[in-house]
């Protein structure tokens, strides 16, 4: 089976893919919840199911655990048809949202749990326990109780108890959701290290862009049970193949309109820009990191733009433009005093290197990546 996207892995052949979906889908009650979602993953991938809630992500790694019958398809791990076994004969470790530790049991007994279910030999059973909490850092808490650790710390207990028994993939349901916002970022560079190390296969569900963007070697961008977009993190944002991929992934301006014979687009209000695309009916996409100050770009075509709103974030500062009835974003960094505010006019130019033009749905894009 041909992969629909190519991204920083370069298998060469079937063998390297170590979970294989080949046209999913489960129905329920007439509703597709998910449709015909085929993907291939490869040995030691992340790969991240991204998309608004509805959308089929945790049905279709629900699938893959065994906790859910696929209504048609079929699902190989390394090779072997595991479309109707049952989870426990997967070979599959999953982190739940709500990590699902037991509370009358220690750290060390929650990782040694599944070990004894599989029949290890208690001194085995004890070293893999003190490797895998050493991997994670805990191991000075082992007698520890649930009750008694941070949030973050539960998280870690939890992917030690997946990771104990060596699984062939690791499923990531959402296991950041119930963190605080400085906590999760510390906590998924933690576990990118921590999977990388372990040249783990994993399979991660969200709904969080920059989680996304930050773990992921390949994004499966998911939308009303189909698949929109499947491409490295690079290619999802900077090459969107959908107007919904574009907006999901990062913040742009879209702008509907015309492409002349000269590459010419202009907005149904007015609005010019030159791109390399073929003439036609177009939707442009434009990121607000290249919409520039036009003395940043004195060689390109500068607009007058009045600001609408005026956020300071830290490191940049967010606008919000109007050029004539048209709207755009500019993320820039402004000197001491020098940002501007609401109701300023401000002289600006775009960088050609972000313009994209998308189509209207992902169907352009599914027919150039047929599996």
């Amino acid at each position: 089976m041909q992969n629909i996207a190519k991204g920083a892995f370069a298998p060469a052949n079937e063998q390297d893919f170590v979970v294989s979906f080949r046209n999913i889908e489960k129905i329920y009650g007439g509703v597709k919840a998910v449709d015909a979602v085929s993907l291939d993953i490869r040995r030691g991938e992340l790969v991240c199911l991204l998309g608004p809630s509805g959308c089929g992500k945790t049905t279709t790694l629900r699938m893959l655990a065994g906790f859910i019958d696929p209504t048609g398809g079929e699902i190989l791990i390394e090779g072997q048809n595991v479309t109707r076994l049952p989870a426990y004969r997967r070979d599959i470790g999953i982190v739940f949202q709500n990590y699902a530790l037991f509370p009358h049991m220690t750290v060390a007994k929650n990782v040694e749990y599944g070990l004894i279910s599989i029949g290890m030999k208690k001194a085995e059973r004890q070293d893999r326990v003190q490797e895998i909490l050493r991997r994670v850092e805990l191991q000075h808490l082992a007698d520890r109780y649930p009750r008694a650790l941070s949030g973050g710390q539960q998280q870690r207990v939890a992917l030690a108890r997946a990771l104990a028994l060596q699984p062939k993939v690791l499923l990531l349901d959402e296991p950041f959701s119930n963190l605080d916002a400085q906590l999760r970022v510390r906590l998924r560079e933690d576990l990118h290290g921590l999977i990388r190390s372990l040249n783990m296969t994993t399979l991660f569900v969200t709904h969080d862009q920059e989680e996304a963007l930050t773990l992921a070697d390949r994004i499966v961008v998911m939308n009303q049970g189909l698949v929109e977009q499947i491409g490295s993190p690079e290619e999802i944002y900077d090459a969107p193949s959908s107007r919904f991929v574009a907006q999901f992934i990062g913040s742009c301006a879209l702008l509907e309109g015309n492409i002349d014979g000269d590459g010419q687009f202009t907005s149904h209000a007015g609005f010019q820009l030159q791109t390399s695309a073929s003439p036609g009916t177009a939707t442009i996409v434009i990121r607000p990191e290249y919409v520039r100050r036009s003395e940043e770009l004195p060689t390109l075509r500068s607009y007058r733009a009045h600001v609408d709103a005026s956020d300071y974030h830290g490191h940049t500062s967010r606008l919000q433009l109007s050029v004539g009835s048209d709207k755009l974003l500019m993320d820039a960094r402004f000197p001491v005093g020098r940002k501007p505010n609401q109701g300023d006019l401000i002289d600006v130019a775009i960088d050609p290197a972000g313009v994209r033009v998308v189509p209207q749905q992902a169907q352009e894009w599914r027919k150039q990546n047929t599996i």
